[in-house]
């Protein structure tokens, strides 16, 4: 009861310091923007084409995923950065932690807080480009949960790394860390689909290494390739977009361990830190 306590508390803070309405209006103009784009895109397709073109919806739709996959790494980051690490430079725990709560509560309930923020913003963003694309040319994405979900365990993955590190370092150093983290797995991913269209073993090595450090570009190109699976492989299809070397099942599983194993070591380094 605590937890889920702490957890509502949590978005009614982010509600407060006008972060989760930031978010609801850019999102919301991003939509739009969007849908514009693509309106007027595919009105010209209908018109010189005369049909639908299905690899070029396909890069279209993927063009626009790929951006909300990047707004949700930022948005986990940067709404979650200060949760602890915030309230420990500005004594605010010391506070809450007079009451008769274990830290651990705490900890999980602002991870749980962030997670159905997170949801939130996965389905209006990713479901609202789905549904642009669905709605104006008939163009649809197959297993759908599937790879929403994936992108859902991106983003906790991001989460529980950034919980994590707030529990021993400064806000600053924090952002710092998970960003270069991102950094890296970002890198690492491209290397490894250019290394797997070459069929160069070291550089696709590289990939995989790096997404043992940070899985976040994993899991996004699994996802992708879950949304289009007769297209997402091919660079022909969907340019950059492609997944040139498609995570594996094994790989997934590490994705839900590392997430669950960040969390894990939260509670852990929180419970015995000195404050």
């Amino acid at each position: 009861m605590t937890t889920l306590i702490i957890a509502q508390l949590t978005i009614q803070e982010t509600q407060r310091k006008r972060i989760l309405w930031l978010a609801l209006i850019l999102g919301g103009l991003f939509l739009l923007l969007f849908g514009i784009g693509f309106h007027y895109i595919y009105s010209d397709m209908e018109q010189f084409a005369g049909n639908r073109d299905q690899i070029f919806l396909g890069f279209l739709l993927m063009a626009g995923l790929y951006v909300v996959n990047f707004l949700i790494v930022m948005l986990s980051v940067l709404t979650s950065v200060t949760a602890v690490s915030g309230e420990i430079e500005t004594h605010t725990i010391e506070t809450l932690l007079t009451k008769p709560v274990r830290r651990w509560e705490v900890v999980l309930g602002k991870w749980l807080g962030f997670v159905v923020l997170l949801i939130g913003y996965i389905i209006l963003l990713a479901g609202g480009v789905m549904l642009i694309v669905y709605l104006r040319a008939g163009f649809a994405v197959e297993n759908l949960w599937a790879g929403l979900g994936l992108m859902v365990l991106e983003g906790l993955a991001v989460l529980s790394l950034t919980i994590a590190g707030g529990t021993r370092l400064s806000t600053l150093a924090n952002g710092v860390l998970t960003f270069m983290l991102y950094g890296v797995a970002f890198i690492g991913g491209w290397v490894e689909q250019i290394g797997a269209l070459l069929r160069n073993e070291t550089a696709v090595d590289i990939g995989i290494v790096s997404s043992l450090i940070m899985p976040s570009e994993m899991l996004w190109k699994k996802a992708s390739a879950l949304f289009l699976p007769s297209l997402a492989n091919n660079p022909f299809n969907v340019g950059p977009f492609a997944v040139a070397s498609e995570p594996s099942t094994l790989m997934l599983l590490y994705g839900g361990f590392y997430t669950v194993a960040l969390l894990l070591l939260a509670l852990w380094s929180f419970s015995v830190r000195d404050l």
